[in-house]
């Protein structure tokens, strides 16, 4: 019978007596209703990405995500990167979460921050530095205890996370501006107009399988689950799709990525939810959700920044919600795929604009990075 309660009656079930609380409070009764939430920690399949957190706690959390309740903390500031003695740049920060750690690149290395237990904090000081390339770090993945960081330089590193073990090898002409790591093979891609396939088995760290010549810059990359694939996200720039579907094992051309694409709508950011099921955001200002088993020719559904600013990254909880983050003072949006509106919106660098650059998120807080500084949404401290 409690199977069939909503939410709002199993709460006040739960306030009959001490034993209908416990049996009330029981993952099975929540799990229902916790796969219809935002950020709930269940993927579309149904998958607990979550485990070990009570179910229960995750519903409650997840209406504050829904209506934007939330404490706002600046955890993180650095300068500005001096250039020239009157000169300087922002730069442009990556970040991983892993557990209880977080990973930030800040020019040339990365740092390993600890989490404090209540998530809003950062420990003062990193844990550990990882370094090895001479110019900025453009993009890094975090896979399996291992880090794949691609720089100006041109260079790719792999460090272990556990261990002194790294690798660099020379990998492009320009810098490296996306990169990726399944499967014991690394995809990366370049300002070069080149995407390449690396191989990591023994004895044959770092020799290239594949180059792929993209005719445009290449912005975005990722393997799909499955390891047969991987999508380039281009500037577009060319004649050509900017989304395009490459075979992981001969480097050939799969498919092109819908027909409409405007000159200059470069696809900034990549995420695969499943095999089949992709997210894309870029220069054109829309949020574009694909569906390769039905169509390569146009997107599922489509969602517009309102205030027509670039979506210079993208992320989703793989079921029901997407956080996008734009190009101008530091706009975080909250999205509900079964609305075509946006549902929340953060502005985190007011007065002053930058970018949001990257963003990453658990079920309670999310990160966002900014030109000069990390800042954390904390959803369970209402």
């Amino acid at each position: 019978i409690c199977s069939y309660l909503d939410a709002q009656a199993l709460g006040r079930l739960g306030q009959v007596c001490r034993r209908l609380r416990f049996l009330s409070s029981r993952d099975l009764l929540w799990r229902r209703i916790a796969r219809g939430c935002l950020n709930s920690g269940f993927t579309q399949l149904g998958t607990d990405l979550a485990a070990g957190i009570p179910v229960k706690e995750r519903v409650k959390v997840s209406q504050n995500w829904r209506h934007g309740r939330c404490r706002r903390e600046t955890v993180l500031k650095w300068k500005r990167k001096q250039v020239a003695p009157f000169s300087s740049v922002f730069l442009m920060p990556w970040m991983e979460l892993d557990g209880e750690y977080l990973y930030l690149s800040q020019a040339e290395n990365i740092q390993a921050y600890q989490l404090c237990p209540d998530g809003m904090g950062l420990q003062r000081h990193p844990q550990a530095i990882f370094s090895g390339h001479q110019e900025d770090v453009c993009r890094f993945v975090l896979v399996n205890s291992h880090i794949v960081s691609g720089g100006g330089d041109g260079n790719i590193v792999l460090h272990k996370i556990h261990g002194s073990y790294s690798v660099k090898f020379s990998a492009h002409e320009q810098e490296v501006n996306c990169v990726d790591f399944q499967g014991g093979l690394i995809v990366s891609g370049s300002r070069d107009r080149t995407a390449k396939v690396w191989s990591l088995s023994a004895g044959r760290v770092g020799q290239c399988l594949h180059t792929v010549q993209t005719e445009d810059r290449v912005w975005s990359i990722a393997i799909s689950p499955l390891l047969s694939s991987f999508v380039t996200g281009t500037a577009c720039c060319g004649h050509t799709s900017p989304l395009r579907i490459w075979d992981l094992e001969s480097g050939q051309l799969l498919t092109c990525l819908g027909t409409d694409f405007h000159r200059g709508a470069g696809v900034l950011d990549v995420f695969y939810e499943t095999p089949s099921l992709l997210l894309s955001c870029g220069y054109d200002t829309y949020i574009r959700y694909w569906d390769i088993r039905t169509s390569t020719r146009k997107c599922v559904q489509e969602w517009e920044e309102p205030h027509d600013s670039a979506l210079y990254c993208i992320r989703s909880d793989k079921n029901h919600m997407i956080a996008s983050g734009s190009s101008y003072y530091g706009v975080v949006r909250l999205w509900d795929k079964r609305q075509t509106r946006c549902l929340q919106s953060f502005h985190l660098s007011s007065p002053t604009s930058s970018p949001v650059y990257c963003l990453r998120f658990s079920t309670t807080h999310l990160y966002a990075a900014l030109a000069s500084a990390l800042h954390v949404l904390d959803f369970t401290a209402l």
